[in-house]
């Protein structure tokens, strides 16, 4: 059965109809402590369905999407007397829905889950596709499973609350669709009216953007083929954000993979003659919109040594990476030798000014 996803600005509304129709014995709402206060409220006032509901809350932020904050949410969806029938509506971004996604798909075996994502990253990323997990000895999302929720309300309603830097984390994620899907679709995105999140123009971004990986998922939905296609920018940009968690200065998922784009966009021209004007161009965006790393030539060895870890690779001995002949272009599982690595990364610090 596919996976129902709802684009509108009514997500109460949404949220009723989908509860309305799912006749479950009673109904959970898992939430960060931001999204317990600002959004869960929201979206009771105007959903019946959830006036029963009891709120499970755990602390924001992807350090905390680990094995103590899920045994947490199984604990109280026991105390609460959740059943095989019982649905877990997760409310918040990223974090809360890889959490609540994996911790329902596991409880009695799976319980139904909506998703209903407040943060752009969330809606564009974690929400939707059916990859839930947590992180786990240090690595990101190295425990977790595929499982797609029964539903999910998309909406930009939320957006206005978010701070500039968590809604560019998720904006990186929609420019990644862009360069899966089109130049095009790339001009859209880079040329973006800054002056409004919450409107319908943010909307019909966010809905174009989610189609490009509900497609994607749709044909593979195990990523076992046209699906790693979705992994662009995600290699190098896994290894960035546990560089940065390892050293107490945890970045935005998106500002990771921004980078991790720009170095993919690099590896793409060295290897498969990628357009050194689109890359100019969109290392232009992300040097504008994303703080550098602090990144030395010392670090190399140790991002190497992360990358390697990625899930995505055959073995530990090699590197792969999506890659992009040219935007809607795209290659996957290239095997890519450890100094055009390094190579990518020198020229990677010149255009990010490093």
């Amino acid at each position: 059965m596919g996976q129902r996803i709802l684009i509108t600005n009514s997500p109460a509304d949404a949220l009723q109809e989908l509860l309305a129709a799912h006749n479950a014995c009673n109904v959970f709402i898992l939430a960060d402590t931001n999204t317990a206060r600002i959004a869960v409220p929201r979206l009771m006032a105007g959903c019946p369905a959830l006036s029963g509901a009891e709120t499970i809350v755990v602390s924001p932020g992807d350090e905390n999407k680990n094995l103590t904050a899920l045994s947490s949410v199984w604990e109280a969806l026991t105390a609460g007397g959740a059943t095989r029938h019982s649905v877990l509506v997760n409310v918040g971004g990223g974090m809360v829905t890889d959490l609540g996604g994996f911790a329902a798909a596991t409880f009695k075996r799976g319980i139904g889950f909506i998703n209903v994502p407040t943060t752009l990253l969330g809606a564009v990323d974690a929400a939707v596709g059916g990859k839930t997990g947590i992180n786990f000895a240090g690595l990101k999302n190295e425990v977790g499973v595929f499982r797609q929720a029964d539903a999910v309300v998309l909406s930009s309603v939320f957006f206005d609350t978010l701070p500039e830097s968590e809604f560019m984390s998720g904006y990186a994620e929609v420019i990644k669709h862009a360069l899966i899907d089109s130049s095009e679709s790339l001009s859209r995105v880079l040329d973006r009216d800054s002056s409004g999140r919450a409107g319908g123009a943010m909307l019909n971004l966010l809905a174009e953007s989610v189609e490009v990986k509900r497609r994607i998922v749709a044909e593979d939905p195990c990523e076992t083929g046209l699906r790693k296609a979705l992994n662009l920018g995600h290699t190098a940009g896994h290894a960035f954000e546990a560089m940065a968690m390892e050293r107490n200065a945890p970045v935005p998922h998106g500002y990771a993979v921004a980078w991790g784009l720009v170095v993919d966009m690099v590896l793409s021209h060295i290897r498969l003659g990628f357009p050194s004007a689109v890359l100019r161009q969109v290392a232009g965006y992300v040097c504008r919109h994303y703080p550098a790393p602090a990144l030395r030539c010392a670090d190399y060895p140790h991002l190497l040594e992360l990358m390697r870890h990625d899930k995505k690779n055959r073995d530990a001995r090699h590197i792969n990476f999506t890659l992009l002949k040219a935007p809607g272009e795209v290659l996957t599982d290239i095997d890519v030798p450890e100094e055009d690595i390094c190579a990518a990364l020198d020229i990677f610090r010149d255009l990010m000014h490093i």
